[in-house]
């Protein structure tokens, strides 16, 4: 384990943290858009490549390599409005608090419009409707039943959603920020019906999720074509000005702190996006960092494919194995052995008696994209004998034996 570690070094471990940021900034904003499905299959695709790539499948990986060019031009006129927002967001996390502040005021201006003109046009045209925009309490333990949407807030969203002939339009719509998270839901309902009088069912579900969190609660009667606002168990009639301004105290006590509560976000949500990305940026740097880094190896290669003339005959070698140096990455030698390294010899003007042999680097066969860097030693002895005269040798050997 201190080795790994050793061999991961500071450089290591800030390159995987940064690249493990990068790799959770995507999944997150991936999350938000249409593009996972079509990024998932292009990570699929990618794995077959880097396959292809690894068995030297040539055929394969030059026609994926072709559609990573095609599939790139596609992705940047199928998502120009995603990858702006990205870039966005990038420029967001710069050092300028200023800007951030801005673009979240933004943001909260946009929601503050888009909720209290929906309900003010709801009490003009007398469509009921009930609003849950959550604080610090978690609503959760209230809620019974709805349905998750987790949709972009906008006025034309709302009013699908409070259509009176829309089958979800009795329950409540749960806004968290700039999102409308369910809809259809149901509400526990007050028994204070000194605060209640005779107001009706939304009004009393309403009063009953204030009564027990720190929610507003907005309602719009259908009777009475009023808006009322429900926080801390108690129950008001507001007009539409009223409205604008609870909004806007609404979505700055959400965020009193942008630079704070951006970082308590990143380290409270999404837990597994963050594993996902650590352990993404971990493997990617073991396969591309660590496993391409130079090393050198020792293999020793025997010596036994020679060459030489027909009547010659092979009587002794010295040494009878030779020992190579090759370099390349880790990576690179993964699937290599020893009887991947050969040594060929050839010798068309041997001649009987001992041979002193040079080896070069051409007499080395050494596995794709490894380095011959060294040999040791660089010369061999090799004795030929005539086949002939050998032959004539062990006959005369054989008649002596079989005279004794």
């Amino acid at each position: 384990m201190a080795d790994v570690v050793s061999q991961v070094g500071i450089a290591g471990l800030a390159d995987m943290l940064i690249m493990s940021f990068i790799i959770y900034s995507l999944l997150v904003w991936l999350k938000r858009t249409q593009a996972r499905f079509i990024l998932t299959g292009i990570l699929i695709i990618g794995a077959f490549y880097l396959l292809s790539q690894q068995f030297n499948l040539i055929l394969t990986a030059q026609i994926l390599q072709a559609f990573f060019a095609v599939i790139l031009l596609a992705i940047l006129i199928i998502f120009q409005k995603e990858l702006r927002q990205l870039f966005e967001h990038v420029a967001l996390w710069s050092f300028n608090p200023a800007l951030r502040r801005e673009k979240i005021e933004s943001e909260f201006q946009s929601n503050v419009h888009i909720i209290s003109e929906s309900l003010i046009d709801f009490a003009k045209k007398k469509i009921g409707a009930l609003v849950v925009l959550p604080a610090k309490d978690n609503i959760q333990g209230f809620l019974d039943g709805g349905t998750e949407l987790n949709g972009i807030l906008s006025e034309e969203l709302l009013d699908s959603l409070f259509d009176p002939h829309s089958n979800g339009h009795d329950g409540a719509v749960v806004i968290e920020k700039d999102r409308v998270a369910k809809f259809s839901c149901h509400l526990p309902l007050s028994q204070n019906f000194s605060q209640l009088q005779k107001r009706g069912t939304r009004h009393a579900a309403a009063l009953g999720l204030a009564e027990n969190t720190d929610a507003i609660c907005l309602v719009v009667s259908e009777e009475r074509g009023e808006i009322s606002l429900a926080r801390d168990g108690k129950l008001t009639k507001i007009s539409g000005e009223q409205l604008r301004q609870y909004l806007q105290n609404y979505y700055t006590e959400l965020s009193p702190d942008v630079t704070s509560s951006k970082w308590k976000d990143f380290f409270k949500k999404h837990y597994k996006d963050k594993a996902i990305a650590i352990f993404v940026s971990v493997l990617l740097w073991f396969v591309f960092v660590h496993e391409s880094r130079l090393e050198y190896r020792s293999f020793k290669v025997p010596v036994k494919n020679i060459v030489a003339p027909s009547e010659m005959k092979i009587d002794s070698v010295y040494p009878e194995s030779i020992n190579v140096v090759l370099a390349g990455s880790r990576k690179d030698f993964f699937f290599s052995n020893n009887d991947d390294v050969k040594l060929f010899i050839r010798l068309p003007d041997a001649v009987e008696g001992r041979n002193s042999v040079s080896i070069s680097k051409t007499d080395v066969l050494v596995p794709k994209d490894l380095v011959l860097e060294k040999i040791q030693p660089t010369n061999i002895n090799i004795t030929f004998i005539n086949k002939e005269q050998s032959s004539k040798q062990n006959h005369k050997e054989e008649i002596n034996n079989g005279t004794k």
